[in-house]
């Protein structure tokens, strides 16, 4: 997330099988919850980043997150375009920036995106980088995968990256087969 950020608004996604916490700024979205990680986790992404007392309730300002994460869930999106507002290392960076490269239903393991991003011995700095992502779904990590092929390794549950897996795999085969 940018320095000159004043104020942080966030609301939740109500979707039965999909509450989440979401935040954003007058730049983008900033932050996306896990599966019922509740304000809890909202609360503590806040205080890791100093910005507990800038942060204000107010689901108007994150609507157009909500309707496309709503279409994901649904299977009629394959794609976010939404402003994002982040800010992590260079490394985290260049990581979450390959993630987004990952095309819809496909997945990667984590040394073959230490290879794409230039770096193959640095698989564990990868899902490190990966772990530190603000912005679930939205900046794709559920499709890292470890090289035994096994679901792993996620910030929020393990069961949230195995369905979104699944979400995908289903859109995608309806996808191929029209």
């Amino acid at each position: 997330m940018s320095e000159e950020t004043k104020q942080i608004y966030y609301g939740k996604l109500l979707n039965q099988k999909w509450p989440i916490y979401l935040a954003a700024t007058d730049k983008g979205i900033c932050f996306v919850g896990s599966l019922n990680g509740g304000k809890t986790e909202l609360n503590e992404w806040l205080k890791k980043i100093n910005a507990i007392d800038l942060a204000k309730h107010n689901p108007d300002k994150l609507a157009y997150c909500v309707n496309q994460l709503e279409e994901y869930f649904k299977g009629e999106r394959t794609h976010f375009h939404l402003p994002l507002d982040i800010k992590g290392t260079p490394f985290q960076e260049k990581v979450w920036a390959e993630l987004l490269n990952i095309p819809y239903g496909g997945t990667l393991t984590y040394g073959e995106l230490a290879k794409r991003i230039g770096n193959p011995r640095a698989s564990r700095a990868v899902g490190t980088a990966i772990g530190k992502n603000p912005l679930l779904i939205l900046i794709p990590c559920h499709r890292v995968s470890h090289k035994n092929g096994q679901v792993s390794g996620y910030r929020g549950p393990i069961n949230m990256k195995v369905d979104l897996l699944a979400l995908e795999k289903q859109k995608r085969k309806s996808l191929i087969v029209k």
